[in-house]
C-alpha cells in the first residue's frame, strides 16, 4: 500500500516514540506496509503504526550490539525482522520476540533486494 497521510502521521509518532533508522523512515514516506502471502511462506511489512504499537508492548528486539532494534516485518512462520542502529536486517530464530535474532540482511535496501528476487523467481 502506497503511503498516504496518515502513514506519514503514524512515521512521524512512531519517530517521536523511538530513534528508527533513516532507512526504515524513507521507506515508510514510500509504502505504508506491504502483504505479500504468496511469496515463500508469506512476508509482511508492518504498517508504522502497528511497528509502534508493537513497540509499546513488546519493546525493541533484544539484539546484542543494537541499542534499539525495531520489528517492522515478520513472516509467513511468525519469524520476526528488525533493524538496529547498525542498519542490518534481522530474523529471529524462531517466532518469538525474545529468543535470538541473526543478521538476515546488511541492509534495508539489501533485504528488499532479497525480497525482490524471491518475488521474480515466484513460479
Amino acid at each position: 500500500m502506497l503511503a498516504t497521510d496518515d502513514s506519514h502521521q503514524a512515521t512521524d509518532a512512531l519517530v517521536d516514540l523511538t530513534p528508527i533508522p533513516s532507512d526504515l523512515t524513507t521507506l515508510y514516506w514510500v509504502i505504508s506496509e506491504a502483504s505479500l502471502p504468496d511469496v515463500d511462506s508469506g512476508y509482511f511489512i508492518h504498517s508504522p503504526a502497528t511497528v509502534a504499537e508493537h513497540f509499546r508492548e513488546y519493546g525493541p528486539a533484544p539484539i546484542d550490539g543494537e541499542s534499539i532494534a525495531l520489528v517492522f516485518a515478520s513472516d509467513g512462520g511468525g519469524h520476526l525482522f528488525a533493524i538496529g542502529d547498525s542498519r542490518q536486517v534481522w530474523k529471529s530464530t524462531t517466532a518469538s520476540w525474545f529468543d535470538d535474532f541473526e543478521v538476515a540482511a546488511s541492509s534495508l535496501q539489501d533485504f528488499l533486494e532479497q525480497l525482490g528476487r524471491q518475488i521474480a523467481n515466484q513460479p
